[in-house]
């Protein structure tokens, strides 16, 4: 086995034992793939049929060995939590901010890393981790934008931090053996290491080396060697516990560098245990702090005292060389951070019983000083500084490696993902020392050390929210074993680590943000789409679904109406232009392409749909625009467009408007092909091109003819056309009937004609009936409200409304201009209106009708009379007369139509972009329907791109 086996293919393939054998190791178990020996126990070495022992033990040599709770996840946090905090930091603590306020500050940040942990332990239970630790939780959670950007902050702090590890520790070699630079002789016999800026260097590089050598053997020896460290601390701390009973009270010298003004006493008391030393340092005395020289607060002390919890996270990332890591690192982490809690807080009440305050404010190293063994306490500082730099150092390669096998960066990670036959990255390893002894350089990280904590805060903090999203999000798979937290404990520790980053440097805080958002914004647009899913999804479809719930349709107005638009689809390869076209009119409202495939589910293997969708959806991706696909499958389109008018959005999000290609017998054009590379409309330069489309060819090109834009073939005949129409307002939906968008392009038709000016042309009349020229009905309202709204599109807004004002002699042209003038004013449409006259188109009509009803009368005479009473309230009702005349397709001639097109055409001076007519209604009469099509062919013969347009609801008002 010279690869690793998926962590996966471990949980899937078990092994089979029997009944009366325990259950092997998990190490054990992992190993057992196809082919091991089956049932009974494990056989040892030597001579045996098949592969099986010598195989066996191939496998265990190459096989990474993994770590268990203790010394995978127990061990690395204590002496991450330890560090020097332990040793030289707690008597500061103490001193400055008192007993009280001392336990309160160790309550308060372990209020805020316990929600952290929280946090870790329900993600890490939820599921299989593979190596990263938190960025494998968070890229996982939250998805690669900020699992990359997190993760490649965590990476950073963690190599910061080892080279901020490894100058303390050679600072701490230096204050105890090194010759000060002011000096030429040492002041006593141990101080032998010459000091200086290249000397620390050397030192420092000698330390990394060091830690670069344990860490390129693997997790395993760098296990063992914490293991050691850990021993040696525990035994330092013992001894430390031990000095405060069994050390008597003693005058310690004070440190020449913190007595530095007049009155300042040299020496100060060991006391033992007192009841006045205890009652001296229950309460806070802030002081200057003779290391920096700057006056301490609450909120400075705070600060320092939580860079020593900070190391929650070195078990995690640990997460790949684990044996089990969504048991271990529970149990591991929690046990560590109750255990120096207690340390802790026993530590500063033996403290504060035993060491007067002076000691504590001017001696940061007095345990050195009271201890029963004077060395113990700097093997001690050395021991959890060393195993704090190589646990830095280790945790940013594991990073760094997940990083790499995720590509979020592409190549410039490739190298990384290189292992050793162990499992062990090496490559990264390499790459993380290098980057720590580019650090070191710097010789002092004062200021690093500031944003190291805080980029560890917002790791935390962004571990929180990937666990409050979850929990937000209600997803059933979400379901960890670890149940002891609720959305409060995330919520909480994300406020707590904001208040602490910016406690600790706001300037720093800030720049840490804007570092992640920039990060996550390259990630977003640079790194290939991953296939771990994304929570914003989940989180999208909670919030959804209960906003949906909400959208009450009884709370409709009409102050607040927009377009819902279900726009039917034949074949997209020639609707390119229609498409595009309807995204611009849809006002931010529900856009839905619809498509029916005929079929009988019952007679077919599987649904047909299926299959498509993806290709639907590339589409949508590809043009650039906000629909949604619905399809269906149908045994005539009529009840296929029935069904999408039925069942199309949910609740108050539900389309109020039809949109059909016009039925002709044009040939369609294959536009999909030529928008690869030429589509104005598609902006996404990642998405892979429409090779990814498997639509169905176009007629002309196959054996399968097709009817226009709208339909897959000629499986639908006019009279089954007119009846969708029908049926469509009959649901009280708004009709909308696209012609001549075959060879629609928006950057063509929007270019300024040779007058500079793009127009687009409303004829808000219904032209079929010439006998009503009412402009304010509820189609006609419609029809300007369709046109305002393209007109408010930022691609539109150049393009100026011709509004054409049909009159005839006799009539008032200056009245009805001001009366139609004041009623765009009202409606709140800037548009140039334009007065046609047209007595000679109507005297066409009226010749023709004067035939009909001399040829009616003598046929009939009783149907002169009904129709002089239909007339009469025809002229009482005109607002309405579009339902009370269903029967207008019958009543002019093709003469009349003729004209009317050549009048239209005369009008367009120059060319409109696109025209906006009124549609009248069907007939009532379903043996009409053919003449009523063919009436709507003449009138927008040779038109160019045109809508014809019926609304049957209100739409628009005047009221505020």
């Amino acid at each position: 086995m010279t690869e690793r086996t998926p962590l996966l293919h471990y949980r899937l393939v078990s092994s089979v034992h029997d009944s009366e054998q325990p259950a092997p190791p998990a190490a054990e178990r992992r190993e057992q793939l196809p082919g091991s020996p089956g049932p009974g126990p494990r056989p040892g070495p030597g001579p045996g049929p098949g592969p099986g022992p010598g195989h066996r033990s191939s496998q265990q040599r190459k096989q990474p060995q993994k770590l268990s709770i203790f010394f995978g996840v127990v061990v690395p946090t204590l002496l991450s939590m330890f560090s020097v905090v332990l040793f030289l930091r707690i008597g500061f603590v103490v001193g400055q901010a008192g007993l009280l306020q001392a336990i309160v500050m160790f309550l308060v940040a372990y209020f805020i890393i316990s929600m952290t942990v929280l946090s870790v332990c329900a993600i890490s239970t939820n599921g299989a981790l593979d190596a990263g630790g938190a960025y494998y939780m968070i890229s996982r959670a939250l998805g690669p934008e900020f699992g990359g950007s997190i993760g490649l902050m965590f990476f950073l702090a963690n190599v910061c931090g080892s080279a901020l590890y490894v100058l303390g520790l050679v600072e701490a070699i230096l204050s105890t053996f090194g010759i000060p630079e002011d000096q030429t002789v040492a002041a006593s016999s141990y101080q032998i290491l010459p000091s200086g800026y290249w000397w620390s260097l050397l030192y420092a590089t000698g330390i990394a080396l060091l830690c670069l050598f344990v860490c390129l053997i693997g997790a395993h020896i760098y296990a063992k060697a914490t293991f050691i460290i850990f021993l040696v601390v525990m035994v330092v701390l013992c001894t430390i516990f031990i000095s405060f009973f069994a050390v008597k009270p003693r005058i310690i010298t004070l440190p020449s560098s913190a007595i530095n003004g007049t009155g300042i006493p040299t020496t100060a008391n060991f006391t033992g245990f007192k009841l006045e030393t205890l009652k001296g340092n229950l309460m806070a005395h802030y002081t200057v702090d003779y290391t920096t020289g700057t006056m301490m607060t609450f909120a400075t002390v705070f600060a320092v005292m939580f860079n020593g919890c900070t190391g929650i996270m070195a078990g995690s990332n640990m997460s790949g060389d684990l044996k089990n890591p969504s048991f271990s690192i529970p149990r591991g982490t929690i046990t560590a951070v109750i255990f120096t809690f207690i340390i802790y807080n026993l530590l500063s009440i033996l403290v504060a019983c035993t060491c007067d305050r002076l000691l504590l404010q001017r001696d940061y190293s007095f345990l050195r000083d009271i201890n029963v063994c004077y060395p113990f306490v700097i093997i001690g500082v050395y021991s959890s500084t060393l195993s704090a730099a190589m646990s830095n150092l280790i945790g940013a390669s594991r990073i760094l490696y997940a990083l790499a096998k995720d590509d979020l960066f592409g190549t410039v990670l490739s190298l990384a993902k290189r292992t050793s036959h162990s499992g062990n990255p090496w490559v990264s390893v390499l790459i993380s020392w290098f980057l720590v002894q580019l650090v070191l350089f710097a010789g002092k990280l004062n200021t690093i050390a500031s944003i190291v904590t805080i980029f560890f805060l917002l790791v935390y903090a962004a571990v929180d929210l990937a666990c409050l999203a979850l929990e937000w999000a209600s997803a059933p798979n979400f379901r960890p074993t670890f149940r002891y937290f609720t959305w409060h404990t995330c919520v909480l520790g994300i406020i707590g680590c904001a208040i602490m980053m910016f406690l600790i440097n706001a300037i720093y805080a800030s720049a840490s943000i804007a570092f992640m958002l920039l990060l996550l914004l390259l990630i977003h647009y640079l790194s290939p789409t991953s296939s771990w899913g994304y929570i914003s999804q989940a989180l999208i479809f909670h919030q959804v679904r209960k906003y949906l719930l909400m959208l009450d349709v009884r709370k409709d107005h009409i102050k607040f109406w927009r377009p819902q638009i279900l726009l039917m689809v034949s074949n997209p390869r020639s609707t390119v232009g229609l498409i595009t076209f309807i995204n611009d009119i849809k006002k931010s409202g529900l856009y839905v392409l619809g498509h029916v495939q005929l079929g009988d589910l019952s007679t077919l293997p599987s649904d047909p749909l299926q299959s498509q969708y993806e290709s639907w959806l590339s589409l949508v991706d590809h043009l650039n625009i906000k629909a949604f696909v619905n399809l269906t499958l149908a045994d005539s389109v009529r009840h296929g467009v029935q069904h999408l008018l039925f069942i199309s959005g949910l609740g108050g999000m539900r389309p109020n408007t039809l949109v059909l290609g016009f039925y002709d017998d044009c040939l369609p054009r294959d536009k999909l092909s030529s928008s690869e590379s030429t589509d104005p409309f598609s902006h996404s330069q990642e998405i892979e091109q429409p090779p990814l489309f498997h639509f169905t060819s176009l007629r002309g090109t196959s054996d399968r003819p097709d009817y226009g834009e709208f339909g897959d073939g000629k499986v639908l005949g006019p009279q089954e056309y007119v009846a969708i129409i029908s049926d469509a307002m009959k649901m009280l939906k708004n009709v909308v009937l696209a012609r001549y968008f075959n060879d629609f392009d928006r950057v063509q038709c929007l270019s300024p004609s040779s007058s500079g000016k793009v127009f687009v042309d409303v004829w808000p009349i219904n032209l079929m009936r010439p006998d009503s020229c009412s402009y304010v009905d509820t189609c006609s309202l419609f029809l300007l409200q369709l046109a305002c709204i393209l007109n408010m599109v930022k691609a539109w807004r150049k393009a100026t409304l011709r509004l054409f004002l049909c009159v005839e002699e006799g009539r008032s042209v200056r009245a009805s201009e001001e009366k139609l003038g004041q009623l765009l004013k009202e409606l709140r449409i800037k548009a140039l209106v334009c007065i046609v006259p047209w007595d000679e188109v109507v005297a066409l009509h009226w010749q023709r009708q004067g035939g009909w009803n001399k040829k009616e009368q003598s046929e009939s005479p009783d149907s002169a009379g009904d129709e002089k009473m239909e007339r009469a309230v025809e002229e009482e009702e005109e607002d309405d007369y579009v339902n009370s005349f269903p029967s207008n397709a019958t009543r002019v001639s093709d003469d009349y139509l003729s004209a009317v097109n050549r009048l239209i055409l005369d009008q367009a001076q120059p060319p409109p972009a696109v025209r906006f007519l009124y549609l009248p209604r069907p007939p009532a009469d379903t043996r009409r329907y053919t003449a009523y099509l063919r009436q709507l062919e003449l009138l927008t013969q040779d038109l160019g791109p045109t809508l014809l347009i019926h609304g049957v609801t209100p739409v628009i008002t005047t009221d505020l």
